[in-house]
């Protein structure tokens, strides 16, 4: 809740002084083009999502950075088709991958190992399946 008051307070106090400073139809065509481009990243977004599979299937990224990679990807296009300065920035900074980390990381609270590298820490091979065998008695 906290973090959405703060939000709403940075969004009308960065909103007001930039419309200021560049004007009223200034700031209703960046409003009208931040949401264009909002609603083409979510129209494309398919295309992301296959390309951060692909790497998650190349083993170039973990289970962890696919999700992360591809909810901000969402979020940050959401948040350029609000309108809203503060919005704007905060929707083209989780478009890069860097920013969402440490979004995810500092807001968040999300740790940066996934299961695949504990189970490297703790010795495990990743080539071996773990299996119980359950015998049953058929002898009645």
């Amino acid at each position: 809740m906290i973090y959405f008051l703060l939000y709403i307070f940075l969004e009308v106090m960065i909103s007001t002084k930039m419309a200021s400073a560049i004007g009223g139809f200034s700031t209703f065509l960046e409003i009208i083009v931040s949401a264009m481009v909002g609603f083409s990243l979510v129209a494309n977004f398919r295309y992301t999502f296959f390309e951060s599979l692909n790497a998650l299937n190349n083993r170039s990224i973990s289970i962890e950075e696919f999700q992360k990679l591809n909810a901000f990807s969402l979020l940050g296009a959401f948040l350029l088709i609000l309108p809203g300065f503060f919005s704007d920035f905060l929707g083209l900074m989780l478009q890069f991958s860097f920013f969402a980390t440490i979004f995810a990381r500092k807001i968040l609270h999300v740790k940066s190992r996934d299961r695949y590298e504990n189970f490297k820490d703790k010795g495990m091979d990743d080539d071996v399946i773990d299996v119980e065998i359950i015998e049953h008695n058929t002898d009645k």
